[in-house]
């Protein structure tokens, strides 16, 4: 009995001296990490829903197709976390794979589709829906439901680490722009039912973003603009959800490579764009044969363009 109790203190010491070497960084939920944590936000992006909340504290927005060849965003915070961010809707089976880059991320949204919601239970990232956490949502903005729903983030905990979610995603940054790529002054990227439109501005050094053919601004009224944009040609296909009027949702897949068009500096640069592993970030190579094609420092915008 003493040789047990001795061999029991023993394995507890070292299980002590494991968990105090274990790397820093608290992830949502108490999880221990060394990697950052991000907060990542559904946000509405039809008519009724503009302007949005809180898309201009962002690292990166992503931009996937929906039911009806419609847009909608996700915003990924890293770096800081406003307020108030929305309004907020419901996730999408492309989610899944793009969130698995980060480590265990924070998802808010309104909700899913019902055989999806048990994929995203089983993803490793924190789900944040309404549901689960009626405390961090409210109705407001003006607008009419659904388009009301928002998010107060400070009421989930500690999302975030601080660190930039671009970082995270594999992203290289440089302030100088890189040699080569073609001057452009606008570049328009559409989907069936819905059009993104970029256009260089060299006094802000930054691309004003631009919705359905109108200037796309922050609740306040300020013009939504990203110093880096990128257009990533990928495979949407059907997925296996629907929405509740039927529609097929579809699915971009961002897991894999090909080509890509990096916006910057009134410059646009054609690009490869790889990712092996959902585990692992994406990197963006200039297509001709070069390095690592840095963005410039600051927001990203990444539009999902069909192939």
């Amino acid at each position: 009995m003493r040789g047990m109790r001795r061999r029991g203190f023993v394995i507890g010491a070292l299980g002590v001296l494991a968990a105090a070497c274990k790397p820093t960084g608290t992830q949502p939920g108490g999880q221990e990490s060394g990697r950052p944590a991000v907060l990542a936000v559904k946000v509405d992006n039809v008519g009724a829903a503009r302007p949005q909340t809180g898309l201009e504290d962002a690292d990166i927005v992503y931009a996937e197709q929906v039911e009806g060849g419609l847009s909608r965003l996700m915003a990924v915070f890293g770096t800081r976390v406003p307020d108030v961010v929305g309004p907020v809707r419901s996730a999408r089976e492309t989610d899944l794979d793009l969130l698995r880059q980060f480590d265990e991320p924070t998802l808010a949204y309104s909700g899913a589709q019902g055989k999806l919601q048990p994929l995203i239970d089983a993803a490793p990232l924190r789900s944040a829906p309404q549901g689960a956490k009626p405390a961090a949502y409210f109705r407001g903005g003006g607008k009419p439901a659904p388009h009301n729903l928002y998010l107060r983030p400070g009421r989930l905990g500690r999302t975030t680490s601080g660190t930039s979610a671009g970082t995270a995603a594999g992203f290289r940054f440089a302030a100088k722009a890189p040699a080569g790529g073609q001057p452009r002054t606008q570049q328009t990227v559409r989907f069936p039912a819905a059009r993104f439109t970029f256009d260089w501005s060299a006094g802000q050094g930054r691309w004003l973003v631009g919705m359905d053919g109108r200037p796309a601004t922050n609740a306040q009224g300020a013009r939504l603009a990203a110093p880096t944009v990128v257009v990533q040609y990928v495979d949407v296909e059907p997925s296996r959800f629907h929405d509740v009027n039927g529609s097929t949702s579809p699915l971009s897949r961002t897991v894999g490579s090909g080509r890509a068009l990096v916006l910057r500096d009134g410059r646009a640069y054609d690009a490869r764009w790889s990712r092996p592993g959902a585990r692992g970030g994406t990197t963006f190579t200039a297509a001709d044969g070069g390095g690592p094609l840095p963005f410039a420092p600051g927001q990203v915008w990444v539009v999902f363009a069909r192939k």
